[in-house]
């Protein structure tokens, strides 16, 4: 894909509550202007006027909806429709704003209020961030909704497992229900009224990080939805570095955490045909770091979203105007607008990722299956843990390091069981992670599956020979996911379940209940496999392979020596399968002329990945060049291998968007449009126009670089349409 394109391929865009101002004024493909207030329907036209192919995104969740609430809208008071946890506390997103239980009258009122973007001509709406915290389930309409869902009197989620894990379905299904019928009225309302096909988007976090951070979302439900055209995968430094336990170890892992989210987030969409929008951003809401931690953790994420090839469409920044005029860490007298250096980068970010193809990407992967039940039990009722438990170790998993280290000694050497529970249901969410990260971080290629997938998509899981899976943190929501798992081993795959059993949910109300303690049991018995006392075994299975380990995935996590004996099991049955690979410290992959690569720190070795060939480095703000790229441990790079562009005069690098590119037999004339307020660059692979460079007719910095064969051209960027003429 070249840098030449027409706007409405829509793979670049930003979501923007502000007018559009020279320094966010970048040329990129669609923005998506942000809120019902006002001005919406002026900063509708601003953006149409300006070229823009325009969309509109709100949240469902919550929204300045005081209308509503206050009785204004239908002349009742919705108050009780703020979610509220177990004490009566509203669930506030900000004064006067509540996180909203998704009742059939707040839909109404929501699909009413969005009327207006459609009347304003957008072409699509996205509405964000469906959340429901799991610790809400108290207000008198959840209540009331729970009675007409499940046909019984509502059960306080804190009193049972069951209650739980019933009160947790419920709030999926209110949001999927909302999402189904704001989508269906209004296409239904833009094809009859104006003869036009709306499209309809859901931006999210992540299942990851939504299971992190205790909230329910619809996720791979989003797939059930007819009026659902795609998402925005909504991952960013303030998800990714969520800390994580690996080998004993708490920390901040941006980059592995970043692409397991993305990871999970193409599994929304994968096989449906429906379109998927990766979200960078290059600060976060937390407005206390400085512009080297921003820029760092930016980088980590861009890289790991790039490693999922299959996904090539990106929301290139949220609410650009805070990055651009803004100045960081807040609060602070050392607070600094945004470096030069840095903001060239993003321009040049901004328009590299439009120019990026979509691949299958490599085979053999490792599939470490999640599934929407893992939002269904994030907290342990009441009965689970001891007064003096709640008490005593409420507050362990905080930042303070003293209590950390107090938390981890007691849990790993003193064995106990209760701290151990609510160690499993913590944000760092060790059973996934003890799984997936001593896999990853040994380069192993491991993907997140769906497991709900299973039931939608013949051949889901072809793409995969080996999957790894535990009920310890997720359950099959029907005993079919269990035989669609023991035909796919049959047909020759190679499935590996960790578990000990242990976990507190297997006692719900299911499928499985009464017939077998878990429904590990089941599977093991479509598998026929009978695991019987053993800590752990393999078992031919059809054409392929069934193994199992007892251990809890989150003891995975207490220290290395689990980790090694885990990756030593794995090992052990890869070999077995045929597919064992050595274990390596770094993630490449070529996309077209790019290559992607990471090399992770805390792995089986310190060596840096040393490349070697004729390269641009695009993450350098003037597009450097180098024959010898040293990647360090912690560290990525995407560069554009030369040696891949073929044609006589060809664009590697801008900051700016290219229009026009005119050949001439003594010159090259481009048109080009960005934003304002920085240094521009463009880097043009050629062996001719490299007497001048003129912006307008002025001069400007024209720089040869022979062993590269290429051109440099500088420019302080403006906004509007401007000529660049190399002679």
């Amino acid at each position: 894909m070249a840098f030449i394109r027409p706007k409405t391929e829509e793979h670049t865009g930003y979501q923007s509550g502000s007018p559009l101002i020279p320094e966010v004024d970048n040329d990129c493909d669609f923005i998506m202007v942000y809120r019902l207030d006002g001005t919406t329907e002026s900063r509708i036209r601003e953006a149409k006027d300006a070229g823009y192919v325009v969309h509109f995104m709100t949240g469902i969740s919550w929204g300045h909806y005081q209308p509503y609430l206050y009785g204004e809208y239908d002349g009742l008071d919705h108050w009780d429709e703020a979610q509220t946890d177990r004490f009566g506390n509203r669930i506030m997103h900000s004064p006067d704003v509540p996180y909203m239980v998704p009742t059939v009258s707040f839909t109404r009122y929501l699909t009413e209020k969005l009327k207006r973007v459609v009347d304003a001509g957008v072409e699509a709406i996205h509405v964000e961030e469906p959340e429901f915290w799991d610790r809400a389930g108290y207000s008198p309409a959840f209540k009331r909704e729970y009675e007409l869902y499940y046909r019984a009197p509502w059960s306080p989620p804190h009193e049972s497992v069951d209650a739980a894990y019933k009160c947790a379905k419920l709030k999926q299904y209110l949001f999927a229900r909302t999402i189904d019928r704001v989508s269906t009225d209004l296409k239904d309302y833009s094809l009859r009224k104006y003869g036009k096909t709306l499209r309809f988007y859901v931006p999210t976090h992540s299942l990851l990080n939504y299971t992190q951070w205790k909230i329910v979302s619809p996720e791979g439900k989003l797939a059930d939805i007819p009026g659902v055209d795609g998402c925005i995968a909504q991952v960013w430094t303030g998800t990714s570095r969520e800390k994580n336990w690996y080998e004993g170890r708490y920390a901040e892992r941006t980059f592995e955490t970043a692409y397991l989210e993305y990871g999970v987030m193409q599994e929304l969409v994968n096989k449906t045909g429906r379109r998927m929008w990766f979200l960078h951003d290059p600060i976060e809401d937390n407005s206390g770091f400085d512009w080297e931690d921003y820029r760092r953790n930016y980088l980590s994420t861009v890289t790991a979203s790039l490693l999922h090839p299959r996904v090539n469409d990106f929301e290139i920044c949220p609410w650009p105007t805070r990055v651009f005029t803004e100045k960081y860490p807040k609060n602070t007298e050392n607070a600094e607008p945004i470096p030069g250096a840095y903001a060239s980068i993003l321009n040049n970010m901004f328009q590299t990722l439009g120019t990026l193809e979509a691949t299958e990407g490599e085979t053999g992967q490792i599939g470490i299956v999640m599934a929407d039940s893992q939002l269904f039990q994030r907290q342990y009722p009441d009965g689970c843990f001891s007064a003096r438990q709640q008490e005593e170790v409420g507050t362990v998993l905080v930042e303070k390091r003293e209590q950390i280290e107090d938390f981890r000694a007691r849990l790993f050497t003193a064995g106990d069981a209760e701290l151990g529970l609510k160690f499993m249901q913590s944000a760092t969410f060790p059973g996934f992670y003890g799984l997936a990260m001593p896999l990853l971080k040994h380069g192993y290629p491991v993907r997140p599956v769906l497991l709900d997938n299973v039931r939608r998509y013949p051949g889901y899981l072809n793409d995969y020979k080996v999957l790894i899976l535990s009920y310890e943190f997720l359950k099959p929501e029907s005993p079919d996911m269990n035989t669609a798992l023991a035909e796919w081993v049959k047909s020759g795959g190679t499935l590996i379940y960790v578990g000990d059993g242990s976990d507190p949910f297997h006692a719900v109300d299911a499928w499985w209940t009464g017939r077998y303690p878990t429904p590990a049991g089941h599977l093991f018995r479509m598998l026929g496999v009978d695991p019987g006392d053993a800590p752990s075994g393999v078992s031919a299975c059809g054409d392929g392979i069934a193994a199992f380990w007892r251990f809890s995935p989150a003891g995975i996590c207490y220290s290395k020596e689990n980790a090694d004996r885990y990756r030593g099991f794995i090992r052990e049955v890869l070999k077995q399968a045929g597919l064992d690979r050595a274990p390596k410290n770094t993630l490449t992959l070529r996309r077209g002329r790019y290559l992607i690569a990471a090399v992770m720190d805390e792995s089986c070795s310190d060596a840096p990945l040393v490349l070697t060939g004729n390269f641009v480095d695009m993450y350098a703000p003037d597009f450097k060049t180098k024959q010898t790229v040293t990647v360090t441990p912690g560290d990525s790079v995407l560069l554009c291998d030369l040696d891949r562009v073929k044609q006589t005069a060809a664009v590697v690098g801008t900051s700016v968007r290219i229009r026009s590119m005119r050949e001439e037999a003594d010159r090259l004339t481009l048109t080009v449009r960005g934003a304002g307020g920085f240094t521009a660059y463009i880097r043009i692979k050629t062996d001719r126009y490299t007497h001048a460079a003129q912006i307008d007719g002025v001069p400007c910095v024209l720089q040869k670089d022979a062993l590269s064969g290429t051109v440099l051209v500088r420019f302080e960027s403006v906004p509007g349409e401007r000529t660049l003429t190399l002679k």
